[in-house]
């Protein structure tokens, strides 16, 4: 995940990854909290000639426009001077990726392709007489491009623009929201795109209430479902407002996760936030609920958020503005039934949300060494152990002497606990190192050697 608040953050901004228990196993922090990651997750690196992959880790860094301090910008959009980052499984830095035509890398999608391409959304405000809509004539309407850019050389393969295609006057976002970001319009706020197995896009609009279906080729709009413009009709509780994150899903399916709450049409019953998969009968032109996720307690979460199919047929839900991440049995529940089939649930501490949340395999092999330090602790020393991304190491080893080359074993496995173990010796040093085993006992990594430290006292 990547952990940030618009409001009293507790610890730092970052890209984070936890194990099943909420400890941390890797953290990059920012040096601000004005600084973000978002779409932080395991990815594929393929090599564009080899055709060969690789596991990697990937995530946009920038700052976003959030109230109360922006000014030119609506809400959440990202400000100039973000990028997308690409690091290897050694935690070293393989790609950095920036949008094209003057646009801004947008924190909303960072995709990679077996093609050896980077598929994302790019956005800047670009100007509009916005009197046809009912505002300012000098106004300008935040715009999306969907880019692809090939990861080897950085050139640009292929755009979307939304103004080319999207009418906004089909906005649920009023156009008087303008006059809080000096006249920018956010009219269709694009936050998703899924490429499908046969080259088609399906893209997201959260203030059009709308996720299109593109052929990439010709860019045209294949079909529309939800918004003013809907090709579908809805079954029972099948509408969603507000939606993010809407992925191709096999048949005729797609997921999304849907905000639901807040600013709701007149006459739409009250809805909480949930992972929503619909059933598209193209017959029909209708579309079902094939499945939903709701929370306990039920959660209403006004934007982000992520419905994510997982290998082994389990869901695994990111709510977004409210602080949790979830995982659910395939099938998923009601929202009369909200606990039904929810097999893991975890929250961030006090206001601290992410925009996405992943659950992924990664085998993280750090390039670096472990940490060390030590201090007095009665007779003897406390030796505490880290290895900031290291996902193999099972125990640690105490090394002590009284020089920095006279150093002997005095602890032979020390069971890891958490991010920092902290091992309890008889040994006084004043030297001491240790080194990380594996769950074979192989020594995967030694630590610098490090002097003791006298007691604090608080």
């Amino acid at each position: 995940m990547g952990p940030f608040s618009a409001d009293r953050m507790i610890g730092q901004t970052g890209a984070l990854i936890n194990d099943n228990s909420g400890d941390p196993v890797w953290f990059r922090p920012l040096p601000s909290t004005n600084l973000q990651n978002a779409d932080f997750k395991v990815q594929t690196y393929y090599d564009g000639r080899s055709g060969r992959g690789q596991p990697v880790l990937t995530w946009w860094q920038g700052s976003l426009a959030l109230p109360p301090w922006y000014t030119n910008l609506p809400a959440g959009s990202p400000e100039p001077g973000g990028c997308y980052y690409v690091y290897d499984r050694h935690y070293r830095l393989l790609r950095t990726v920036f949008a094209k035509h003057g646009y801004y890398p947008d924190e909303h999608e960072f995709t990679l392709t077996r093609r050896g391409t980077a598929l994302f959304i790019a956005s800047r405000p670009v100007p509009v007489d916005l009197t046809p809509y009912g505002g300012p004539k000098n106004g300008a309407i935040e715009n999306s491009e969907i880019q692809e850019v090939d990861l080897a050389t950085g050139r640009l393969l292929f755009s979307w623009n939304a103004l080319d295609h999207l009418n906004p006057a089909d906005s649920e976002e009023p156009v008087s929201s303008a006059s809080s970001s000096d006249g920018v319009w956010d009219a269709f706020h694009i936050n998703s795109v899924d490429e499908g197995p046969d080259g088609r896009l399906l893209i997201s609009a959260r203030n059009m209430w709308a996720i299109y279906d593109v052929a990439k080729a010709s860019g045209r709009i294949r079909y529309q479902i939800g918004g003013k413009r809907s090709d579908f009709a809805f079954g029972p509780g099948a509408d969603f407002y507000w939606q993010h994150d809407a992925r191709y899903r096999p048949g005729n399916r797609i997921s999304m996760f849907d905000d639901g709450c807040c600013d709701l049409p007149d006459g739409a019953p009250e809805q909480v936030s949930h992972g929503l998969v619909l059933d598209l009968d193209f017959r029909s032109r209708k579309a079902t609920v094939d499945r939903t996720y709701y929370h306990q307690p039920p959660l209403e979460s006004p934007t982000q958020g992520n419905t994510q199919a997982l290998p082994n047929g389990n869901a695994f839900v990111g709510w977004g503005q409210s602080p949790y991440y979830s995982e659910y049995a395939g099938e998923g529940n009601t929202q009369e039934n909200p606990s039904r089939n929810q097999l893991y649930d975890a929250r961030l501490p006090g206001a601290d949300i992410s925009y996405r949340a992943f659950r992924n395999e990664w085998t993280g092999t750090p390039y670096y060494p472990p940490d060390a330090a030590a201090r007095t602790r009665g007779a003897g020393s406390v030796v505490y152990a880290s290895w900031n991304g290291s996902t193999q190491t099972r125990a640690w080893r105490v090394l002590a002497g009284a020089g920095p080359r006279s150093l002997s074993v005095v602890v032979r496995h020390a069971p890891r606990s958490g991010f920092e173990t902290a091992v309890t010796t008889k040994a006084r040093g004043p030297y001491f190192r240790v080194e990380a085993l594996n769950a074979q006992g192989r020594v995967l990594g030694t630590s610098r050697v490090v002097r003791v430290r006298a007691p604090r006292h608080d």
